[in-house]
Order: C-alpha cells, then sequence, then structure tokens
C-alpha cells in the first residue's frame, strides 16, 4: 500500500517506488559477511532523488543470511 500524499522532496513529483537492501556491520560481522543491517529506500520516478530508512531485522533472519551465505 503506497501513501497517497507523499512528495519528492526534491521534484515534488507523486510517483515513487519503495525497495530494500542490506548491509554488513563491522566487527565480526563483517568478517562472517553477515548482513545484519536492513534499509527501506523510496524512489522517486521522475528525478531519481532516494529516501533511505533504516529497518530492523529479526534475530532469526540474522541466522538464515549466515547459513546461505548470504
Amino acid at each position: 500500500m503506497k501513501p497517497d500524499n507523499w512528495r519528492c522532496p526534491k521534484c515534488n513529483h507523486h510517483d515513487f517506488e519503495v525497495g530494500q537492501f542490506a548491509a554488513t556491520g563491522g566487527g565480526l560481522s563483517r568478517f562472517f559477511n553477515v548482513q545484519n543491517k536492513r534499509f527501506s529506500t523510496v524512489s522517486c520516478k521522475r528525478c531519481y532523488f532516494t529516501e533511505i530508512y533504516k529497518t530492523t531485522a529479526s534475530k532469526l533472519t540474522n541466522i538464515f543470511d549466515f547459513l546461505i551465505g548470504r
């Protein structure tokens, strides 16, 4: 579900897409390549301006990522 009132802060366009990505932290998580940082993105479809929001990942997701080598 997309919010009806979102506007790009750069070009004021209202059409956007949502994405996600994961990243490693520091220390042992970097050494073992555990993607324990999760982010959601909102990108304007006109000018491609992107806002990044930190989200939480469950411990089960982190363990699963470690086991399959993501």
